[in-house]
């Protein structure tokens, strides 16, 4: 499952990163990689930014983005 499709609230894993070198850089500089455990905070209706928590740290990512982030859902 992508990011886009977490719901708000819910709490997973990446798992793989589906994007060239320049994605996975941008992606790294903000602490999110293959491992990172991540909440989804919010979503805007008809592909708007998303916004996620990693640790203490709140980033809004754009939807194409998002897409591209594949998660492991917590239960």
């Amino acid at each position: 499952m992508d990011l886009a499709q977490l719901r708000a609230g819910q709490s997973a894993t990446v798992v793989e990163i589906r994007g060239g070198m320049r994605l996975m850089e941008k992606l790294a500089s903000l602490g999110i990689m293959t491992g990172t455990k991540i909440k989804k905070i919010s979503s805007q209706f008809m592909n708007g930014p998303i916004t996620i928590q990693s640790g203490n740290t709140q980033v809004a990512l754009g939807y194409g983005m998002a897409k591209r982030i594949i998660v492991e859902p917590e239960e």
